[in-house]
């Protein structure tokens, strides 16, 4: 592969990833906007606007980190809001607290993914810097 490819699919991967956790977050949204004017179901929806809007955003400052420590820390927080939203929708999930139980399932199945995604990429940084570390 020419280098000129290799910089190109490398900001279309970056690109698609974002792209995927705004469109997480809309689900989220959706999903939030369908639970019902109860107790229960404000206190959720609140929590899982919450939880699951944040990733987008944070792996947006993973992009623009300071520091290899710091890139770490914005994926482990990405990481830890995908693995709350999960828990979360699991919730509404067994508690059948919205019409679309497919929605739900492929929202899980989404949200694994994209932790095993980050789980990868915070293992790949961690040992990047021990690398480096000994390197120095």
């Amino acid at each position: 592969m020419k280098e000129k490819d290799k910089t190109n699919k490398s900001k279309h991967t970056k690109y698609d990833l974002e792209e995927r956790l705004i469109n997480f977050a809309v689900r989220i949204i959706n999903v939030a906007e369908a639970l019902p004017n109860t107790r229960a179901g404000n206190h959720i929806a609140g929590q899982l606007v919450r939880c699951g809007t944040a990733p987008a955003p944070n792996y947006g400052e993973a992009q623009s980190a300071e520091s290899r420590n710091d890139f770490i820390h914005k994926i482990k927080m990405v990481l830890k809001e995908l693995r709350e939203t999960k828990v979360w929708l699991k919730i509404i999930q067994r508690k059948s607290l919205v019409r679309s139980g497919r929605e739900i399932e492929a929202l899980i199945a989404e949200c694994d993914e994209l932790i095993s995604i980050f789980v990868t990429s915070a293992q790949t940084a961690e040992r990047n810097k021990r690398r480096k570390n000994r390197e120095i």
